[in-house]
């Protein structure tokens, strides 16, 4: 046991009860030293090995991070499958009773003249009839116009038979010899539609998807790497677009049209 020293016998001063200090002697005290050492050893190697492994995941993440951007492109020649022609006509006059006379007539020589060319009834609608009373307008000048009214109405043939429209429309000179005057004011009078994007997107894709891959392909094989699996695509936007494209070329304008798309595929490198 440790040796038990009275504080108050050594100095000589009054006794105090209770007071007094332990000291511990003989192997004990080593031990608890060595203990020390031993901790401070155990710690320094458990930084070590947590430095190490740290560091060689890190490197194995930034080996895994190898990646390739690349862009596939697919193409398709279609053909619209939809017309829409609006035929707007004007009939001008000061006597509004005639003028309604006048383009109601000439609504039904429209209609006889589309008959006549192949289409139904129900592929042609005739619109609300639209008058304009120049003198209501407060800023007219008087002398600028002696005419007053200007009426005006469509007729519109909407059909799946884009041949038949389209051989029609060459024929609408002979309209105009029977007196019709058309408004040109709106551009071209036909529109040719493709409605059967989504028929032809899961091929197009796989098309996309496919280039993408040849292309990632070709550059694994210049950076001696293999393409690995899609990490991340984007199908990218479908466009329609004229199958002869010019400065001033309209895709509604055309019934050969081109479909496009571009996908963005990111692949992993192993």
């Amino acid at each position: 046991m440790p040796k038990i020293e009275n504080l108050n016998e050594k100095s000589g001063m009054e006794k105090r009860p209770f007071e007094r200090r332990f000291e511990p002697r003989g192997p004990r005290g080593d031990h608890h030293k060595h203990f020390k050492g031993n901790a401070a050893l155990l710690i320094a190697i458990g930084l070590a090995l947590g430095g190490f492994f740290i560091g060689h995941y890190y490197y194995k993440a930034k080996m895994g991070a190898n990646t390739v951007v690349v862009k596939g492109l697919a193409e398709k020649i279609v053909e619209a499958d939809l017309a829409i022609w609006e035929m707007k006509y004007v009939v001008t006059g000061n006597d509004v009773i005639k003028a309604q006379k006048d383009i109601s007539n000439q609504t039904q020589v429209i209609q006889s003249f589309l008959k006549e060319n192949g289409f139904s009834e129900s592929e042609i609608t005739v619109g609300r009839l639209e008058t304009n009373d120049l003198n209501a307008n407060p800023y007219r000048n008087s002398y600028e116009n002696n005419v007053r009214f200007i009426l005006t109405q469509t007729v519109t043939v909407k059909s799946h038979n884009v041949d038949l429209v389209a051989e029609s429309l060459n024929k609408s000179g002979d309209l105009v010899a029977k007196g019709i005057i058309f408004n040109s004011d709106y551009g071209s009078p036909v529109s040719y539609l493709f409605t059967k994007l989504n028929e032809i997107k899961p091929k197009m894709l796989e098309e996309a998807t496919e280039n993408a891959r040849n292309a990632a392909a070709e550059f694994a094989k210049s950076s001696k790497s293999k393409v690995g699996k899609i990490k991340y695509a984007n199908q990218g936007m479908f466009s329609i677009l004229p199958s002869e494209e010019t400065a001033s070329s309209s895709e509604s304008q055309q019934i050969k049209k081109k479909v496009r798309v571009v996908s963005t595929i990111e692949y992993w490198l192993k």
